[in-house]
């Protein structure tokens, strides 16, 4: 297991991304897919510069991309999207695909459950494999109830891989989603057994590791004990305070006007943040390193003698 971190939490230059989390003791990145934002060639250089692989990305699901959209244009388009990151993907040498089926955000079908649940198959199959002819695993990432209505659970996830009937694809545990939806949370980790093919690193309320509720010893051991070796991406996305406790928000935001596209604009506040500033960014990504890559250690040390 190797600690790494998602890159779509704060909008700035990949470089200070990459540089910072280098210097905290990162291995790889999950980068926001987002295929436009890049150029190949910088990107690349960027990451020997640093020392940094790409582990993956993660679909950066707002808008109208949805594989349950009654409108079989907007499918089509969010297939042809998946395919772009799964191809950026590959050609950084990196191992897996995050995608979450559905626009994040979306509470409600808009189509009978059996016709979305199709779509769904339908366009997960064709990504899955597209996704192996590179080389690539797909994660399908099962989100909380407040942040959609399809795939919210383990059991929901593995019913789907079990229908799309694709080896490359497995499921990327996020214990923040899952705390809210599983009864046990360790026992929904061993039902992944070797499906688990990327883990998020959040606590129970979005902070870091370490900052919640979560028994994160616990999680890494279980981790060793089902055989998973894959990249552990930070991911804290905290709500912003907006009390006059926190200045009203000024000790975790930048100030405004931010300088970010519509679109990922919307997606920051759908998760009930904004444009973290530098300092209070690194400061999660400093307390999850200090949390988690004791625990990598001695889990790593632990399997070499098994």
């Amino acid at each position: 297991m190797h600690l790494s971190t998602h890159t779509w939490m704060r909008p700035e230059p990949l470089e200070l991304t990459i540089k910072r989390a280098a210097s905290l003791g990162y291995k790889s990145i999950e980068l926001a897919g987002e295929p436009s934002r890049y150029t190949f060639s910088e990107t690349k250089a960027l990451l020997e510069r640093y020392r940094i692989a790409c582990w993956g990305s993660v679909t950066i699901m707002f808008g109208s991309r949805d594989l349950a959209a009654a409108d079989p244009v907007q499918r089509r388009a969010t297939i042809d999207y998946m395919k772009s990151v799964i191809d950026l993907t590959a050609r950084l040498g990196g191992e897996i695909v995050t995608v979450v089926p559905c626009t994040v955000g979306k509470l409600h079908p808009t189509a009978s459950p059996p016709e979305e649940w199709e779509w769904v198959v339908q366009g997960v199959r064709e990504v899955a494999h597209f996704a192996a002819e590179r080389g690539i695993r797909i994660a399908l990432e099962p989100l909380n109830r407040f942040e959609t209505y399809l795939i919210t659970n383990i059991s929901q996830a593995l019913q789907l891989i079990e229908e799309v009937k694709a080896p490359n694809l497995g499921v990327a545990f996020d214990p923040f989603h899952m705390n809210m939806e599983e009864p046990d949370l360790i026992a929904a980790l061993r039902r992944c057994g070797d499906k688990l093919f990327d883990f998020h690193l959040g606590d129970n309320n979005r902070q870091s590791p370490g900052d919640g509720s979560l028994d994160w010893p616990l999680i890494i051991q279980t981790l060793r004990e089902i055989g998973y070796t894959g990249g552990l991406a930070h991911e804290a996305m905290p709500p912003i305070d907006r009390t006059r406790r926190n200045d009203f928000g000024a000790k975790q935001l930048e100030p405004e006007p931010w300088d970010v596209d519509e679109g990922t604009l919307q997606f920051l506040k759908d998760h009930a943040s904004g444009v973290l500033n530098e300092t209070y960014h690194t400061k999660l990504l400093t307390r999850t390193a200090e949390t988690i890559l004791p625990l990598i250690k001695h889990a790593n040390s632990r399997g070499s003698r098994l």
